[in-house]
């Protein structure tokens, strides 16, 4: 199978790229990326190399160039996003232009190719809204009404619903999954975590938000990656999929994790004022995915998994200095220039 992933060289999508190279052996991926500010191609710098991957520095808001693309694969795995809630606060035309034209743009090309595989598009949880601190037994699941919050949210929720609307209307092979908060290997150092422990490795304080009570349901990248490989391979046309970690955990709790696993004191919190139209909770119900295609979470365990992940960035300083500097664009541009 050749798959077209978009998206490749960020975080979630160069994690897929190693673990689907290293789980099937007659699988090969052609990348594309535009390397907007979270796109490093020094993530994939190990395998560049590899015959089973291929490169292609392009926007998925090219319609010639996705047409051709999508003429010589055989599946869609379509990653390719704005995904930093802050930044969609401050500017949500970006989020729009990407996220909703983008995918449309990729199901435009499926057409022109009269594209018979497989296309998984990979979305977020936030679609759903958010859910009460006071009722545990609450869950997001596939049937829920898409009520997002955020202008980031909302242009994935836009984007879910072109999708499904390609399917309904042109019977494009399509799939849909919406996954809970991924944290793991080459997280770009704005999200929590990474920005937490890189902050402290360098002495500086971590800015918790509001009253630190929202949750989230934490899944490992890799968990992540080996779901939508099973969904690519096994899910259902024009179906849903929830992923996650079955690992809720309130900010406060994360913090005062890394801090303990860290060896430093609460002192090291900077409350920060909450950001606007913070959700409290998700929470994912995954019976769906693990009763349908046989997938449940092994990797997303707390505490180890997340011990892990900061011995990540204590044994990788260099890259994610590198990432906060902008020094990985000289890289990029040695390597791929202007293209």
């Amino acid at each position: 199978m050749h798959i077209l992933l978009t998206g490749g060289s960020g975080f979630i999508g160069s994690n897929f790229v190693r673990f689907a190279l290293e789980s099937r052996a007659d699988l090969s991926i052609t990348n594309l990326d535009a390397l907007t500010y979270s796109g490093n191609p020094e993530n994939l710098a190990d395998i560049e190399h590899d015959k089973r991957y291929r490169f292609v520095h392009g926007d998925i808001k090219d319609l010639d160039l996705c047409t051709r693309l999508l003429g010589e694969v055989d599946a869609v795995v379509h990653m390719a996003a704005e995904s930093h809630v802050d930044r969609s606060i401050i500017d949500g035309r970006p989020f729009v232009e990407t996220n909703v034209l983008g995918t449309q743009t990729l199901l435009d090309a499926a057409r022109r190719n009269n594209f018979k595989g497989r296309f998984v598009h990979v979305s977020t949880d936030e679609v759903f809204g958010d859910l009460p601190l006071d009722q545990p037994e609450l869950k997001f699941h596939e049937k829920l009404p898409l009520k997002p919050s955020s202008p980031y949210s909302a242009s994935k929720a836009a984007s879910d619903m072109v999708v499904h609307a390609y399917h309904h209307t042109f019977g494009l092979n399509v799939s849909v999954t919406n996954c809970s908060n991924n944290f793991g290997p080459y997280q770009f150092p704005e999200k929590v975590i990474p920005l937490f422990v890189t902050n402290l490795i360098e002495g500086k304080k971590v800015p918790l938000y509001g009253d630190g009570r929202n949750v989230r349901d934490w899944l490992h990248v890799v968990d992540h990656c080996e779901a939508v490989l099973a969904v690519l391979e096994k899910g259902k046309a024009g179906q849903t999929y929830c992923i996650g970690g079955n690992n809720e955990r309130s900010n406060l709790e994360l913090t005062h994790t890394i801090l303990e696993l860290m060896g430093k004191g609460k002192e090291m919190i900077q409350p920060v004022t909450d950001r606007l139209g913070h959700d409290r909770r998700y929470a994912i119900d995954p019976r769906k995915i693990e009763s349908e295609l046989g997938w449940k979470p092994t990797r997303s365990a707390w505490p180890g998994a997340l011990e892990q992940t900061i011995k990540w960035y204590v044994d990788h300083e260099r890259w994610w200095r590198r990432v906060k500097s902008g020094a990985y664009r000289e890289y990029y541009q040695k390597q791929y220039g202007n293209r």
